[in-house]
């Protein structure tokens, strides 16, 4: 797998993989972020689903417990990270304040996979392509399921132990 020029590298120095882990496997590229950051994440394969509901049911959890890691655009071209509980939506107004800027939108699926690395589905913080910024909604706690890095698997982490390796800004952005 390829990212643009030098995306592998940024986000291999930010974290300190070595870049061939960047530009491999996606769940691989989550195991390597993770041991880097000291978490411990199990990562657990899964049939496809065709919602979030439906990857709850087949998980056996709640939906609150799957977050969502939603990639962001600002509109000087940077983006950021939004976790948000399964069960909830991003509200616009409380993101944009603790982000404190006047405008954000999700982008593209193409601009999302450029941004991370990873396709909507999957797409996590952890080995991401980029080292984005990350705001999480504070309702997220225990142990929650997201997304792996690739179809078909979810990886399973403490939250608490997450969003501090992960120095998330942690806030109500939900509604």
């Amino acid at each position: 797998m390829r990212f643009p020029t030098g995306a592998g590298r940024i986000a291999a120095a930010a974290v300190g993989i070595p870049r061939t882990s960047v530009e491999g496997v996606g769940s691989e590229r989550v195991m390597d972020a993770a041991r880097h950051l000291g978490l411990e994440v199990e990562l657990v394969e899964r049939p496809a689903a065709d919602s979030l509901e439906g990857a709850a049911a087949l998980l056996g959890l709640d939906p609150a417990s799957i977050v969502k890691s939603l990639v962001v655009a600002r509109s000087d071209g940077t983006f950021l990270f939004a976790l948000v509980p399964g069960d909830r939506q991003i509200a616009w107004a409380k993101l944009r304040a603790a982000v404190g800027v006047n405008k954000l939108r999700l982008p593209s699926a193409e601009e999302a996979l450029g941004a991370t690395g990873y396709e909507r589905g999957t797409i996590t913080p952890l080995g991401s392509s980029t080292a984005w910024p990350v705001f999480a909604d504070e309702r997220i706690t225990g142990r929650i399921a997201m997304g792996a890095g690739a179809h078909g698997m979810s990886a399973f982490v403490e939250a608490d132990a997450l969003l501090k390796a992960l120095d998330a800004t942690v806030a109500d952005i939900t509604a």
